[in-house]
C-alpha cells in the first residue's frame, strides 16, 4: 500500500469536447453564469468564476459538430461543480429554471447536496454545495462517512433565497 496522496490536491479543471463552442458558452456563461477568460475562435474557450484563468475548458479539436457518445460506453460520468454556499446552489436551481433546462435528478447525500443536469452536449453535470465538515453523517465508529442518497427539497431549497425577516 502506497502513502497517501498529499491533502492539498485538488482537481484544477475540466476540459469538456463539444460539439460547438457558442452553443456550449450559451449554457456555461449563459445560463450558469461562468465568465469567458479566454476564447480561440471556434476551437475552444476557457471559462471561470472568479477571474482564475479557467475551471473549464471547452474544446472542438476532435469533437466539432459530434454526437455524444451512445449509452453504454465508457467515459466521463459527470463533472461536478462546486458551490460555495447552499445560497449559490439556490441561484444556480434558480437559472436553470428560467432557461427552462430540466434536472435529470437532485439529491441530499449528507455531506452535500446535489443538482443532476445534462449540458447541450449530454454531458452529465453536478452542480452541488457541500455541507460544513462538522455536519457530516458518521459511521458508528466515528473514523467513516456515512454517506446517502435521499431526495433534495427543492423548495427548501429555494428558500434560500427568500429575503429574510428581520
Amino acid at each position: 500500500m502506497t502513502e497517501p496522496i498529499d491533502p492539498g490536491v485538488d482537481i484544477g479543471h475540466v476540459h469538456l469536447k463539444v460539439a460547438d463552442i457558442d452553443r456550449s458558452l450559451d449554457f456555461y456563461c449563459g445560463v450558469l453564469g461562468f465568465e469567458l477568460q479566454a476564447r480561440m475562435g471556434d476551437e475552444a474557450a476557457f471559462l471561470s468564476a472568479g477571474g482564475y484563468h479557467h475551471h473549464i475548458g471547452l474544446n472542438t479539436w476532435t469533437s466539432g459538430g459530434g454526437s455524444p457518445p451512445p449509452p453504454g460506453t465508457t467515459g466521463l460520468f459527470h463533472a461536478a461543480i462546486r458551490y460555495p454556499t447552499r445560497a449559490a446552489l439556490a441561484d444556480a436551481l434558480r437559472r436553470l429554471g428560467e432557461a427552462g433546462i430540466s434536472l435529470g435528478g437532485a439529491s441530499d447525500h449528507g455531506v452535500s447536496e446535489a443538482l443532476y443536469l445534462t449540458d447541450p452536449d449530454g454531458i452529465g453535470l453536478e452542480l452541488y454545495w457541500d455541507r460544513p465538515q462538522e455536519r457530516w453523517p458518521r459511521t458508528e465508529d466515528g473514523d467513516g462517512v456515512a454517506m446517502f442518497s435521499a431526495p433534495l427539497d427543492l423548495r427548501d431549497l429555494m428558500s434560500e433565497l427568500e429575503p429574510q425577516q428581520a
